[in-house]
């Protein structure tokens, strides 16, 4: 690591965060004025705290109102975001929604060079079937209160019958042996995009999954979400600003559903005149009113007070064990 960080004294390194690597403070990501970052996993914490040492004193960045100290680095999260001026930006809608949540997914150890911590972003609309869409009406916008297994009230009685029936077994009860954020399901969402297509064909043995699994409508998502028991995703960032995971540009031959459709180009909701066009409406969606005045509900399930505990199980938001830091170590040959 020595050599590694001695070379980053010649970029110019903007931000050093310690991360989470299955579920152990193992990995480093260091990031620069550049845009671009890089992943490391090194063999324990103590390895990560020498090379926090080796690195510019640069903390988190200047971005978050956050002192340039190497002990910024090696906080937690809740101290990042208890001494960040993030949330008070958000609360006087200084910064966006987007960015805000953004922000959250990186002190949360979310980052774009790990699929099993990729960031996450929420489903906001329920309406992609009407030719117009009013966002300043309620009923088009999902129910931020709640997970997505929730949404929907006959599937949420399921969700509780299954958190009592799992009280006999041996593991701690839950209400989801799935995530709503998995590295299968950021394939699933990003599969017509490289690099992805080949991490994607490579989970799959090789192959493209069955047509009829494949990603190809936003409302057909939706759906799935509402009624699928193994089904409870949210959304990536992606699905806010890349016109390319909507389209198959690179010609993959993806196959026919069941009845005989070719799976192409992901099919739009109706009030959607074309993909930059349907990004640029949901991009308004999540900066609405009603997501601005509803979104720290979200949070709370996500980041926040009811993901763990009697507020989760309150919230039908209670997921199997090993899925929550702390609960699982997974050993690592380096």
């Amino acid at each position: 690591m020595k050599t590694a960080a001695s070379n980053f004294y010649n970029v110019d390194v903007s931000a050093v965060f310690t991360r989470r690597y299955l579920h152990l403070y193992r990995a480093l990501e260091v990031f620069t004025i550049g845009h671009k970052s890089w992943f490391f996993v090194l063999s324990d914490y103590e390895a990560v705290r020498r090379a926090v040492a080796s690195l510019p004193r640069v903390g988190v960045g200047l971005q978050y109102g956050l002192p340039s100290r190497r002990q910024i680095s090696l906080a937690h999260p809740r101290r990042q975001l208890r001494e960040s001026n993030m949330m008070d930006k958000w609360r006087c809608r200084e910064i966006s929604n987007f960015d805000y949540l953004l922000f959250l997914n990186t002190i949360a150890g979310r980052t774009y060079n790990d699929l099993g911590q990729y960031p996450i972003m929420p489903w906001i609309l329920t309406n992609y079937t009407s030719e117009t869409l009013d966002l300043s009406d309620p009923s088009n916008f999902r129910d931020l209160s709640k997970p997505v297994g929730a949404q929907n009230a006959e599937r949420c009685s399921k969700f509780r019958e299954k958190f009592e029936m799992s009280k006999e077994g041996i593991a701690p009860p839950f209400h989801y042996g799935t995530h709503y954020s998995t590295p299968g399901f950021v394939l699933m969402w990003l599969l017509r995009v490289e690099p992805y297509t080949t991490m994607f064909l490579k989970l799959q043995g090789g192959k493209f999954d069955h047509p009829c699994r494949i990603f190809s409508s936003i409302g057909q998502a939706w759906e799935n979400c509402q009624r699928d028991m193994a089904d409870v995703k949210e959304l990536i960032p992606e699905m806010f600003y890349l016109p390319e995971l909507l389209r198959n540009e690179n010609r993959y031959d993806l196959g026919r559903d069941d009845e005989d459709v070719l799976v192409d180009h992901v099919t739009l909701p109706a009030w959607a005149k074309d993909h930059h066009h349907f990004l640029q409406v949901h991009r308004e969606a999540l900066e609405s009113e009603y997501v601005s005045s509803n979104l720290h509900k979200w949070i709370d399930l996500i980041f926040g007070v009811s993901q763990r505990g009697e507020p989760a199980q309150a919230a039908t938001n209670t997921f199997y064990y090993t899925t929550y830091e702390g609960k699982c170590v997974i050993p690592v040959k380096l």
